[in-house]
């Protein structure tokens, strides 16, 4: 449950915030925003899931003026950490309200690759979504406030 204040909670987010998703899977995008390209990546993460008809990896997303960080819900372990500089956009889908997604930059290959999620509710999806707006908000202070002296 979220407090109706929460978008005003800066402290959970300066430590993270977690949400429990499962992960559908990761498509390559050619832009690094844009509505019409995440609902088209979200769509083909979608149809690729669909055909594999395996089990989605249930992952915790923690979000943090840092970055999202991915860690396994069973085995606790990480899967992946996103620095809040390599992620250029995070929607949740029109159609599919349900499905949270972020395109960033792959730190190996430089790619940009659209991830995208399920929650259970549309709500939660929505939550994960302001939630990465708030972090770079408090990213861009950050980091203004760090730079203010020079």
């Amino acid at each position: 449950e979220l407090p109706e204040s929460w978008a005003d909670m800066q402290e959970p987010l300066l430590e993270g915030m977690c949400f429990t998703l499962k992960y559908l899977g990761m498509t390559l995008v050619e832009k690094p925003k844009g509505e019409d390209m995440a609902a088209a990546a979200i769509r083909r993460i979608i149809a690729m899931a669909q055909v594999g008809a395996r089990k989605f990896q249930k992952v915790i997303l923690t979000v943090s003026p840092r970055g999202i960080s991915l860690q396994d819900a069973d085995t606790k372990e990480i899967v992946e950490n996103i620095s809040i500089y390599r992620i250029s956009y995070c929607t949740t889908d029109k159609l599919q309200n349900k499905i949270f997604a972020y395109v960033a930059q792959s730190q190996e290959s430089g790619a940009l690759e659209c991830h995208a999620f399920l929650s259970p509710k549309k709500k939660i999806a929505q939550a994960v979504t302001l939630t990465v707006a708030q972090a770079f908000q408090m990213a861009l202070d950050l980091w203004e406030a760090a730079n203010a002296g020079r």
